[in-house]
């Protein structure tokens, strides 16, 4: 089969080779899966630079969500079958023609939900729908915060948090990103180059502050959004794409009795599959339902998977970019 191959760390996209490979062999408890499309995230690039949470041994694909047919099934596995069509969340190896997943980690698909769609899935949707609904537990009527909200996961929080009734601050660099997330139903749009960000938001607020500030950025951003907190405001640490962490200053924190939450998604599969399944299944019930539209702005062929990442780490995309897999590329 064809994938494309990180052989030497810090190489950075253009360092991935299209290679012929063998295909996965199935294990006990798996599935391998034929890929039809791939997801492409921020943490892509961090196993690039050998900087995501977990390790993988050189050669390795990257690609941590993926959808496409069910070519085999390994011993145990009884809730798939050969033929199904899923999305699945691997620990990595998805930027190729298949990959082997625990079927713990795979989720049937509508016959209605095409594969780009379902590919671009898993990580942005679940990763806001479980941090908002689970961690920051966010009511309705309350005031939410969205930072980067015109990237792959910040316009799925913007979109779930208008659907779970909060009123939703969107922050994003310029017009163009700020009329996507308008489109996905944010009230209140603001640009990340406000000369004076918190004054903007506590200005969105009518100057009660922010309830939940969801954060995939930090920095700048992040200091502005914990300076607009409201008393007993809860902020959702998604993850950096700044490259720069915060430091917190634990006094704002104890003056307004905030909780600052971390979140890390990908955990879930393995410490609570369970919850992960749950909020899987009111996603999916809400795209049948017509209540969630997913937005994938660029496709790329698996040969140019570097092309895809670099539209996410250069923020010139918005929303998803997917990586399609020809099936002559899993064989």
């Amino acid at each position: 089969m064809k994938a494309m191959l990180v052989t030497g760390l810090g190489l950075g996209p253009r360092g991935m080779k299209y290679e012929s490979i063998p295909e996965p062999i199935v294990g006990k408890g798996e599935i391998v899966v034929g890929v039809r499309a791939a997801g492409v995230n921020f943490a892509d690039s961090l196993m690039l630079n050998g900087r995501y949470q977990t390790k993988q041994p050189l050669p390795f694909s990257p690609g941590l969500e993926v959808a496409g047919v069910v070519t085999a099934v390994g011993e145990g596995v009884f809730d798939h079958a050969v033929g199904d069509r899923v999305l699945a969340i691997p620990s990595y190896g998805g930027y190729a023609g298949k990959v082997a997943v625990p079927a713990a980690r795979a989720v049937k698909i509508p016959d209605a939900m095409d594969y780009v769609t379902a590919a671009g899935f898993p990580v942005a949707y679940g990763t806001s729908h479980l941090g908002l609904w689970h961690r920051a537990r966010l009511k309705a009527g309350e005031k939410l915060l969205v930072l980067g909200a015109a990237g792959g996961v910040g316009l799925t929080a913007v979109e779930l948090g208008v659907l779970m009734g909060a009123e939703v601050i969107a922050v994003a660099k310029g017009k163009a990103k700020l009329d996507v997330a308008a489109v996905q139903g944010a009230h209140h749009l603001i640009d990340a180059e406000a000369p004076d960000l918190k004054d903007a938001i506590m200005a969105a607020t009518g100057g009660a502050g922010v309830d939940v500030i969801y954060d995939p950025v930090g920095g700048a951003l992040f200091e502005a959004g914990m300076k607009a907190a409201a008393f007993e405001a809860r902020a959702l640490i998604i993850g950096f794409a700044s490259g720069e962490v915060p430091q917190i200053a634990a006094n704002r924190l104890l003056v307004k009795n905030v909780d600052v939450v971390g979140f890390w998604w990908g955990a879930y599969a393995d410490k609570a599959p369970a919850t992960m399944a749950q909020s899987f299944r009111t996603l999916i019930g809400w795209w049948e339902e017509g209540r969630l539209r997913p937005h994938v702005s660029d496709t790329r062929p698996l040969a140019l998977a570097a092309e895809a990442l670099e539209l996410v780490l250069e923020r010139r995309s918005t929303g998803k970019v997917v990586i399609t897999v020809d099936e002559t590329e899993s064989t």
